[in-house]
């Protein structure tokens, strides 16, 4: 995994609107294979070279929730990062992630409501620049008075 900065926490007293953090990844076919154990989503699309040649992907394509994984990352590990906490996601699959493809996964900063801790976070992935995932996430962002 590549990132852009160290892992830790931004305070909510410290985030700015516009903050941008994020990490790539390759998807490797054991990435796929251990998504597919963990979640018991077997679908052959994700794991039968044969029969995904004969869907709309015309060949095998990695699990959306694996991609949507990587925003988490970035969110747990970076901005806002440890001791966050999700409240919500929205989420809008653009183009298929296949075996070997090397995603970013980048969270920026949109609004910031001090008041509920809460933190509003544009959410793409992307493969060369193709948007394969984008969305929006909602999260209550650790605070240094509370630490």
């Amino acid at each position: 995994m590549l990132d852009n900065l160290p892992r830790g926490t931004i305070v909510i007293e410290d985030l700015e609107i516009g903050m941008v953090r994020h990490l790539q990844k390759q998807v490797t076919d054991r990435d796929i294979e251990l998504f597919a154990e963990v979640s018991t989503d077997r679908n052959p699309v994700h794991l039968d070279d044969a029969y995904a040649q004969d869907t709309i992907f015309e060949g095998r394509i990695a699990h959306g929730m694996l991609t949507a994984g990587l925003i988490s990352a970035v969110i747990g590990e970076q901005l806002p990062g440890h001791g966050t906490v999700y409240l919500g996601q929205t989420l809008k699959f653009m183009a298929p992630v296949r075996p070997g493809d090397m995603v970013r996964a980048e969270v920026e900063v949109q609004a910031i409501d001090h008041a509920k801790r809460r933190v509003t976070l544009a959410t793409r992935c992307l493969v060369g620049d193709t948007v394969v995932l984008k969305g929006e996430a909602v999260v209550l962002a650790p605070s240094r008075k509370f630490d």
